[in-house]
């Protein structure tokens, strides 16, 4: 996107932009998880409800569902917007879908959680259900065409700026290493003001990507809106594609949670997902720039083949 247009859709409201293409049904569960925090009551109860019983809900009007959740039609029609579809006709078809879906075997797991008199045993049990529902979960939600451009973008791109705060930070430090050693030039900034200040110096050609799971992290926001305002490429990789930060994206991966427990906060289970897009990237990008990451990625194992291995360098 060209700095004239970024400067055109600056000020523009995220709602108004071109609707992303309705997601797949095996993908809804995993949006009503990821949405509903950010619902009001009634809308979290019509996103539940369509959730928890695809195959009844496909068989009601817009009138029968906002009946059943106590509701007003309008909420159902709001609701089945927030959820990716341009209307409540388009969500009854993906509930039938899904209902059909189920109905092979298909249905999602119930997980548990985490109980502080839990065994290890448990522990591990739930845990490795919870990620794997999760990882499910994001694939099944990560708009692949969106995944592309991002992918195009980060392969040519002259230089790569990554944003993010806590664990998020850990996430883009790990996608800046495997970039480093396929030959492309990237940084990670957990300073914000660094961030900034970093962020200022992007132009057309460069890639900026921001990983917040709330879509609302001021200290991510900010350098990515300066790096959009410059002409860099933005991606953002998010939990919430409807927060402020995809005011500045024009590329947004998003990202799904696990619940959250006492024991399990959203840290956690965001940091999951987010790793699940950030090693997608690199292996498309990895896939694109073939001819030149291999040779480095080849050169950054000699290089540390002697530390890998000692006892058998010794002489």
């Amino acid at each position: 996107m060209s700095s004239s247009v970024k400067e055109t859709f600056k000020d523009v409201p995220v709602e108004t932009r071109p609707a992303p293409a309705p997601p797949a049904p095996a993908a809804l569960a995993a949006k009503v998880r990821t949405l509903a925090p950010t619902m009001t009551r009634s809308m979290q109860r019509v996103a539940e409800t369509v959730a928890s019983d695809p195959a009844g809900c496909a068989a009601l009007t817009v009138t029968g569902l906002a009946e059943r959740t106590g509701t007003s039609e309008a909420t159902v029609v709001r609701t089945s917007r927030l959820l990716g579809y341009p209307g409540y006709r388009d969500l009854r078809l993906a509930l039938a879908a899904l209902a059909a879906q189920q109905a092979a075997g298909g249905a999602p797991a119930v997980t548990a959680d985490i109980a502080v008199d839990d065994s290890l045993v448990d522990v591990v049990a739930k845990l490795a259900q919870e990620e794997q529902q999760c990882l499910a979960d994001t694939a099944a939600a990560l708009d692949v065409t969106q995944l592309e451009a991002a992918v195009t973008a980060l392969s040519g791109a002259r230089r790569i700026d990554v944003y993010g705060i806590g664990a998020s930070n850990l996430v883009g430090q790990d996608l800046v290493q495997k970039l480093l050693r396929i030959g492309l030039i990237a940084h990670a900034h957990a300073d914000p003001h660094l961030a900034v200040t970093n962020a200022v110096q992007m132009r057309t050609g460069d890639v900026a990507i921001a990983i917040t799971h709330s879509g609302r992290t001021t200290d991510v926001i900010e350098p990515l809106r300066v790096a959009f305002d410059h002409g860099a490429t933005t991606i953002a990789i998010t939990g919430r594609p409807d927060g402020e930060i995809a005011s500045y994206a024009d590329h947004i991966l998003t990202t799904s949670t696990a619940r959250e427990s006492e024991l399990r906060p959203a840290a956690m289970s965001s940091r999951t997902s987010q790793l699940l897009v950030v090693d997608c990237l690199f292996i498309g990008v990895a896939q694109r720039t073939y001819e030149t990451a291999a040779p480095a990625l080849s050169a950054s194992y000699e290089a540390l083949a002697h530390r890998h291995s000692p006892r058998n360098n010794q002489h």
